[in-house]
């Protein structure tokens, strides 16, 4: 199995970035054990994470990815089971696209209402349209702030080096939202290591010169995806956000590619950010959501109680 020869199914069969070989790599980088499975027409990428007294769970994000054929659906959940022993994992979660037509709960498989990606739900944008059809489809509230924007003179830039002014800007976002951020080498690892799979670029929204919202965009397939965001709530007036995601959509127009996807949406979880990505139009496409195939009853009560106090 060579790099090439994963990613190239990968692509012939619209996989997700999550299951290519460098988002393997980014894994190992940061810290965490992988495995690649490779059938006659299944891929798929098994991350283990680590949990508190030497237990772990494994992780399968969009995966795994098939072919026309779906019948080695059992022999990769008896191989997910085999790594499990080994490994003494508590529980296996998957986490699949939408295409995946075989029913999980057949193969011991639980619906769980705990998701390792942002949401089950995001809005989508079809390239294919022209500028005038994308900006028609907006909410009208979003074309405004994006004329605004450009009333004020804002510049946006693209520049991958300027990654320690990405994190000045999310810690500041962190702190005011109330969520957590990664260290500031799990995102330079990210930047370099992903720019191998293909373009990931920083767009910074620049007043006066001074970076006052910035976005981290991977160009993957066919598809440009939102993975990061931040900005300097002093300077919110100016509506740097709006101007920033549609530089970044015209970029992957530009760039031919067919789909942008602002990756995740919740309106109980994130309600602000939620009006900000519908606002640009777009489908929304839902996800089957999460699965687990647990391995230890009582590990696994222990895991959810602990995180339900956490």
């Amino acid at each position: 199995m060579t790099k090439e020869d994963w990613n190239s199914f990968i692509l012939k069969n619209d996989g997700s970035f999550l299951q290519s070989w460098e988002w393997g790599e980014f894994q190992e980088a940061i810290g965490h054990k992988i495995w690649r499975i490779e059938e006659e027409s299944l891929r798929a990428l098994i991350i283990k994470h680590d949990l508190p007294y030497f237990k772990n769970y494994l992780y399968c994000g969009r995966g795994p990815v098939m072919g026309r054929e779906q019948e080695p659906i059992k022999d990769f959940s008896d191989k997910a089971r085999q790594i499990a022993r080994e490994e003494g994992s508590i529980f296996f979660k998957m986490e699949p696209d939408q295409r995946l037509s075989v029913d999980l709960k057949e193969f011991g498989f639980k619906k769980s209402g705990k998701e390792i990606q942002p949401s089950s739900k995001t809005i989508i944008l079809d390239l294919n349209k022209s500028e005038g059809e994308l900006l028609k489809e907006m909410h009208h509230k979003t074309r405004y702030n994006i004329r605004l924007a450009k009333k004020k003179e804002l510049v946006v830039e693209q520049n991958n080096s300027q990654i320690d002014i990405f994190w000045d800007l999310i810690q500041k976002t962190s702190k005011r939202d109330k969520f957590y951020t990664h260290s500031r080498e799990h995102y330079i690892k990210l930047m370099d290591i992903l720019g191998k799979l293909g373009p990931i670029k920083l767009f910074l929204a620049k007043y006066k010169d001074k970076a006052i919202a910035a976005s981290i965009i991977l160009f993957w397939n066919k598809t440009a995806v939102y993975l990061h965001g931040a900005s300097d709530y002093e300077y919110r007036n100016l509506m740097a956000p709006y101007l920033l995601q549609w530089q970044a959509v015209l970029e992957a127009k530009k760039q031919g590619l067919q789909f942008y996807d602002f990756w995740g949406i919740d309106e109980k979880e994130w309600p602000g950010v939620t009006r900000f990505k519908k606002g640009f139009g777009g489908e929304e496409i839902e996800y089957p959501g999460a699965f687990n195939l647990i391995f230890s009853q009582t590990w696994y009560y222990i895991y959810n109680i602990v995180r339900r106090i956490l």
